[in-house]
Formats: C-alpha cells, structure tokens, sequence
C-alpha cells in the first residue's frame, strides 16, 4: 500500500523505515514523498533495476538493493517489463545524482516520483540486508516528509497492522484485464495460451520469437477460454503472492495436464505445477531475488547462474524419481538451487509438462537457461508430430 503525498523531494526531505520488530534506519526521501507499506525484500542483483521495479512478481514488496549505487544508466521505454514500476516502495544506498548513459530516456528519480513509488535513500543497505538474513523477510513500512515525524509507535503500529505476504493473492493486481494477442515471430508453431499471473514482457516477446501466436489471459480464464483459444500449448507466467491462496488456477492447469495438453511453467508458474501435481509449497526465510543464483541442470550436470524473484517454494524429494500424488505418473527434480538446495524445477514423465523456478528470460541476464524456451518448442513440436501420427 502506497500514499503518496507530493511530488519530488529536496536532498535534505528525510524519511524512516522501520520494520516490524522495531528496527529503524533513518535516511533521506527517494521518489515521491509519504509512506507505503509491504514486505521488505533484497535482490541482489549489480544490474537490471529497470526490470527489477517493473517486475509485477514484486507487486506488495519494499525491494533493497544490495548493490549500493543505483540509477546511473537511467530508465528508457525498451527495457520495461510492464507498463508501470510495481514495487511497494524502495530502498538504495547512493542514488545516483546523473544520469550517464546513452540509451537512458529520463532519470530514474523522476520515474519514481510520476508513479508515486516512495522509497528511502542513505541508509546502511548491507546493515539492512544482513538483518533480514538473520530474521527472514519481514513486513516494513518507509515513512517520508511530514509522515517521517509521526510518532514511532504508531508507525509500527501502521506497519504491523498491514498484511503478512504468506496468504495472499495477488494475480489479480497485476493481470491483463481482456485477453490481448502477440504474433509469431518467424515461422507459426500455432497458438500458445499464456496465463498471465503478472507476466513479463521479456517472456512473451521470447514465446512470440519461438513461433507461437501468444494468447495472453487474464489469470481467471477458465479450461473453456483457454480451450477456446486451440492452443499447441500452454504457459503458466511468474507473478506474486502465495501459491497456497491460488485455488483456482491450480484447478484449471489440473485440467489442462489431464488434456495432456504440453505445459510450461515459470516462477509462480513452477509453484501452481507443483501444486497440480499434489506437492505442497512453503514460505522461504527471505527468499532468492537477483541476477547471480546458481542452479544445477540435473539432465546435463551443467551449473546455470541464473535470475531469480521467489519467496515460496515447492516441496519435492530432491533424490530420483517419485509418483505424482494426484496420479500423473513419475516425476523428478529437474533443477536444484546450489545455495540451499531448494527445487528450482519439475519434470513429468508421463504427461508433457515442465517447470523452473527461476526466470529464463533473465532480462538484463545471465542467458544461461534461456535453453529451456527451445525446450517447451521442442515439447510441443513432438506433440503435434505424435497426433499427426495417429
């Protein structure tokens, strides 16, 4: 929750974050001016802001930076991966005071201030990260201008009182209200039905370029409007929120692995496969958010650095293979997080369906698993040759 108040700030508008244990970290006013409300969350990542804040998996997220300077190549139309920045607010260390680069179109700072994100600035970001590495991420509030002298306790009360991410769903903020479409690029495949549950567009424009007409659904499309669009294949996007609350579309994809229809799913997509396929998911201590995760590929022993934005994750045996709880046959671990040894990916045996966690598409990279669209093209090309051979 945003309420933002006034335009830009001056250097010296200062501003408080303050979590729900009671920490605070006093700074000065980045963006626009008020206070906003949401989990507190660090990415990693050195590059990639841009993509990072029009990101919709981190609509209800305060995103720290751990990189300390931010903002020096600006923002530009191209690199956008929606219409919009959808973090909550945000927190840097050194923004930066020019913009110096040649593709940049306006300053970041201004961005910020036209989508009244409010955000903090000048505070010891890696003081902030470590703290939620030993606490796990954690409900946060930035209070800036006149909000940043309201009285201490009734900003945590404000801050405590806002909803825990574990629970929530989210799809519905970020989600295409009316189905739109993307022509194939290149040579036609047919026709792919994306469900969108906040969808980048690196993502789609990636899909198109593999010779699918991309259909783009509003997350509550049901099995008739996806059957409707005839497609070769489906994809489940990324997107926020707790996989635990999304019922519905985990009742729809069940319908489509019993059309056997060829499935892939990224990131929250990962999360409602697991789901279907009757394995539970959980909340992770603070989650893995940036361009720099290693993940080994099981099939060829490869080590991929990967681009990561998850809080949850799915729970499977990590060693061989095991039958599917809801009756799809064999399954497997197909990638595992090498930090942790979180799964980072499923595979089917026994229907034609897939899964990573993580975000091939990696806009503002590493390219090291962008493999895996040839992957689902090749899926669905050897499910249309078997029904022509029928």
């Amino acid at each position: 929750m945003t309420i933002p108040t006034t335009g830009a700030p001056s250097p010296r508008t200062s501003a408080v974050l303050v979590l729900e244990d009671g920490t605070r970290f006093t700074g000065r006013a980045y963006g626009a001016v008020g206070t906003t409300l949401g989990e507190v969350v660090f990415a990693t990542g050195m590059t990639g802001y841009q993509e990072t804040l029009t990101d919709p998996s981190y609509a209800g997220q305060i995103v720290l930076q751990t990189a300390p300077h931010i903002g020096n190549t600006g923002m530009n139309r191209e690199d956008d991966e929606s219409a919009r920045i959808w973090v909550a607010g945000y927190i840097v260390r050194d923004p930066a005071r020019r913009v110096s680069n040649w593709r940049a179109e306006e300053s970041l700072d201004d961005v910020l201030v036209r989508d009244g994100i409010v955000g903090i600035s000048g505070i010891d970001t890696r003081a902030l990260t470590r703290r939620i590495r030993d606490t796990g991420s954690m409900r946060g509030g930035i209070f800036s201008g006149p909000d940043a002298e309201l009285d201490a306790e009734e900003q945590l009360r404000r801050v405590t009182d806002a909803p825990q991410m574990a629970g929530q769903n989210l799809s519905a903020e970020v989600s295409v209200s009316e189905p739109t479409v993307i022509p194939a690029a290149g040579e036609r495949i047919g026709n792919l039905a994306v469900l969108d549950l906040g969808v980048k567009q690196s993502t789609l424009d990636n899909l198109a370029r593999l010779g699918f007409d991309v259909h783009v659904l509003p997350q509550s499309a049901s099995f008739a409007d996806i059957q409707a669009v005839d497609p070769v294949g489906v994809f489940y996007s990324n997107g926020p929120g707790d996989p635990s609350a999304s019922d519905t579309q985990v009742a729809v994809l069940r319908q489509v692995l019993d059309a056997k229809l060829p499935y892939f799913g990224i990131c929250f997509g990962n999360q409602l496969f697991g789901r279907a396929l009757g394995l539970g998911t959980y909340k992770l201590t603070f989650g893995h958010r940036g361009i720099n995760q290693p993940v080994l590929d099981r099939a060829t022993g490869r080590v991929e650095i990967t681009a990561h934005n998850h809080g949850f994750a799915v729970e499977a045996p990590l060693d061989g293979t095991f039958a599917s709880p809801n009756g799809y046959g064999t399954l497997e671990v197909s990638h595992v997080g090498l930090n942790d040894r979180v799964v980072e990916g499923l595979r089917a045996h026994d229907i034609p369906a897939f899964s990573v966690q993580y975000h091939p598409e990696a806009a503002a990279g590493p390219h090291d698993a962008h493999y895996l669209f040839a992957r689902f093209r090749d899926l669905v090309l050897a499910d249309i040759a078997g029904k022509d051979a029928e």
